[in-house]
């Protein structure tokens, strides 16, 4: 997916703030599974929630105001409960990788506890 950069995403030198590349990975996260049929808001209303409980990220080069990026999304691994995903945000005009990173999130029903993935998510990530 594509996001542009925007004023209120950069910090005081018109670089993007960090932490706003984690927004960016949960709007990648959640087209993907748009993408393969999944509303996140309908899964929460069936109780399902998927928080995220492990995240590395490496912060290779900056983006600025007015980029227009690329966020790569993939599923490095499936296991009952738990979803990886491998994902990037690179910019546009010049293919530049400017931030790589690993997200693990565990699929929680509403009391809160692990909960085995639905079976219909698992079919369409591997198809």
């Amino acid at each position: 997916m594509e996001i542009r950069v925007y004023y209120e995403d950069t910090d005081a030198g018109g670089v993007v703030y960090y932490s706003n590349y984690l927004k960016y990975f949960e709007r990648g996260r959640t087209e993907y599974l748009r993408d393969r049929g999944f509303s996140v808001g309908e899964m929460a209303r069936r109780g399902l929630s998927f928080p995220v409980v492990h995240l590395e990220i490496d912060y290779r080069a900056p983006a600025f105001h007015d980029d227009l990026l690329k966020v790569e999304t993939a599923v490095l691994e499936i296991s009952k409960s738990s979803l990886t995903f491998a994902q990037q945000v690179l910019r546009v005009n010049d293919g530049k990788l400017l931030v790589a990173g690993k997200v693990k999130l565990v699929c929680v029903g509403p009391e809160r506890k692990p909960k085995q993935l639905p079976e219909e998510i698992i079919r369409a990530i591997k198809e």
